[in-house]
């Protein structure tokens, strides 16, 4: 399905559950698409436990552009299309995530779009080389539970947990958590059941 933004069409690969238990929205990587093998697992966590999954390519991606642009406008149209697919699922908590990028976003929006906790997939902590230039506030800004999953090796870095902020480090994976598909299914399955339950983190 195709969701009109301010910033133009995004596309949406939509699971639909009955009566779900949770809506989980999830998003790629700056370059990349919802074909990843990490965003497949958590989707795959999310179906396992009665979920309906949505997977989003943005709309600067449905255009062809590699680059995001403008952190704002990303943010404004991400918002433009969970607010459409809240309206099909209404009343259905929402979890909302994705990777590296797709992570910033999921985080920095939280609060706005009312999401019940975010799932950070290799969390680009600092561009490679540069510590100094830390994104750490943009997982504080998320205001609820995140589950960070990053590869051991990741040049971007790896946050440290703390507040809401769950960390899980996988051995041998680094930005693109190459192999891990199965390692994610089951974190994030647990996650999920956590927060299902309510049960203390």
């Amino acid at each position: 399905m195709r969701i009109s933004t301010s910033a133009g069409p995004a596309r949406i690969e939509l699971d639909t559950a009955e009566d779900p238990p949770f809506l989980l929205v999830l998003t790629h990587g700056a370059g990349g698409g919802t074909g990843t093998a990490d965003l497949l697992a958590a989707r795959q966590a999310g179906l396992d436990l009665g979920a309906a999954a949505a997977r989003v390519l943005q709309p600067y991606r449905v255009r062809g552009a590699r680059a995001p642009g403008s952190a704002a406008r990303q943010d404004q149209a991400w918002l433009e299309i969970i607010g459409k697919l809240r309206r099909r699922f209404p009343g259905v908590p929402l979890v909302q995530g994705g990777r590296s990028n797709g992570a910033r976003v999921a985080c920095r929006t939280a609060r706005a779009a009312g999401a019940l906790a975010v799932l950070a997939l290799a969390f680009p902590l600092h561009p490679p080389g540069h510590p100094d230039r830390s994104r750490a506030a943009e997982l504080a800004e998320a205001g609820t539970e995140v589950l960070v999953v990053n590869g051991a090796s990741d040049p971007f870095g790896i946050p440290e947990p703390g507040g809401g902020v769950q960390v899980l480090v996988l051995p041998g994976a680094a930005h693109a958590l190459t192999g891990q598909g199965g390692a994610i299914r089951r974190v994030v399955g647990a996650w999920l059941t956590d927060l299902r339950t309510g049960t203390p983190a």
